[in-house]
């Protein structure tokens, strides 16, 4: 309890201040793991789970980056290019689902009274564990991710000192309200947006961004 008590003031720091704003600039962009988090809560499965999953594994590649992967002079080659091979695999995947829930919509809105979501073509709803391992693939497949948490804000730490650890606080912190926020708002926007041409037109958008971003880093390897 003591310990807490004196650490506390650290959330007034400069430094907690600027790695949230950091991590709040880095994650707000609409990529693959926001994408897949607003489906989820528009689908209202396993949701808050899936929220946080993806906190939990952006906090750990903070920390990871913080304490010393920015020391290391980030990825390695072959360990930046195995996670763009599997990361652009995943997304031409997870495309795919997407694309041919566009071709083939469900003959009724997915929603029904409030209910969770029974996905189209009659399978069954993700169990926990699949909605946890899903959530744990667009964060730790996506090397955007890694970029962006581990190497830019592990790197950014180091201007900070002493308030370092108090940086990836703050970083740490960006990360819980972005996704608590998002979680929350596609939710609500799950009740008032239970249209067949409004899903089939976020499946068709969830496709176009997955190939897209398994297109980009696939080029990547070669710039």
């Amino acid at each position: 309890m003591t310990t807490f008590t004196l650490t506390l003031p650290g959330l007034a720091a400069p430094g907690f201040t600027a790695g949230l704003v950091m991590s709040l600039s880095l994650i707000m962009a609409i990529g693959p793991q926001n994408a897949h988090v607003i489906r989820t809560g528009l689908r209202r499965q396993h949701l808050w789970l899936t929220v946080l999953t993806c906190a939990v594994a952006d906090i750990v590649l903070i920390t990871l980056g913080v304490a010393g992967l920015a020391q290391l002079g980030g990825l390695s080659d072959k360990l930046h290019g195995a996670l763009i091979g599997a990361g652009a695999l995943f997304l031409l995947l997870y495309g795919w689902q997407a694309a041919r829930r566009f071709w083939s919509p469900p003959a009724a809105a997915p929603l029904a009274a409030g209910a969770a979501v029974v996905p189209s073509g009659g399978a069954a709803p993700a169990t926990r564990r699949q909605a946890v391992l899903q959530a744990l693939a667009f964060s730790w497949l996506n090397p955007h991710a890694w970029l962006d948490t581990a190497v830019l804000i592990g790197t950014a730490s180091l201007a900070w000192g002493p308030q370092q650890p108090v940086f990836g606080l703050g970083a740490a912190t960006g990360s819980v309200l972005w996704f608590v926020l998002l979680g929350g708002a596609a939710f609500w926007l799950g009740r008032r947006l239970n249209s067949l041409h409004v899903w089939r037109a976020l499946d068709g958008l969830v496709a176009l961004l997955m190939w897209g971003t398994a297109a980009a880093l696939v080029a990547s390897l070669w710039r």
